[in-house]
């Protein structure tokens, strides 16, 4: 068990493609830190590169060092099952998952599979594990044959009886739209 958990570890590192469960859904994603990747997970997802990426970061101190958030907010919200939009501290950090934006949506999940992300140390893309604009993936075998095709690893835990996060921007955009 330790070597798959070194292996999976390894894998979030080095920029594999990875289909994982969620505290809400399926998602699909790559270490944020690798661009070439990042426009991967777009290109699979038929996603405009213009709209924003979120990250699961791998902890709160994570968070405190990148963005600029009342970190006592944070810590009401997550982990959990939603999104938090905060300001970046360096705005040109994970530019291309954020596409370009001053501002970079959070995530800290509950459930088993953060442990990997936590021990990566690396922020990771979370997205759901379906074509844009198009309905999330709650069970594994929904997913199209040409999708599975072109990722590296799917980690199936059954269906999920989620909902997509909810997103809760703390950047202090007053214009933001909040999706329930």
């Amino acid at each position: 068990m330790q070597d798959i958990k070194k292996s999976l570890i390894d894998d979030i590192r080095n920029g594999a493609i990875i289909i994982y469960p969620t505290d809400t859904i399926y998602g699909i994603g790559c270490n944020a830190l690798l661009d070439d990747k990042v426009k991967k997970i777009y290109a699979i997802k038929k996603r405009p590169e213009s709209m924003p990426l979120s990250v699961i970061v791998p902890s709160f101190e994570w968070i405190k060092n990148n963005c600029k958030a009342d970190m006592s907010v944070v810590k009401k919200y997550l982990p959990g099952p939603y999104t938090l939009i905060l300001e970046k501290k360096d705005h040109g950090f994970l530019k291309t998952a954020s596409s370009g934006k001053d501002t970079i949506g959070v995530r800290i999940i509950n459930h088993p599979i953060m442990r990997y992300f936590r021990a990566s140390g690396v922020p990771f893309i979370t997205t759901s594990v379906n074509v844009s604009g198009k309905e999330p993936i709650y069970d594994i075998s929904k997913i199209s044959d040409e999708m599975s095709a072109l990722v590296d690893i799917i980690i199936d835990c059954g269906v999920i009886c989620g909902k997509p996060s909810k997103i809760i921007d703390l950047s202090g955009n007053k214009n933001a739209v909040i999706r329930k």
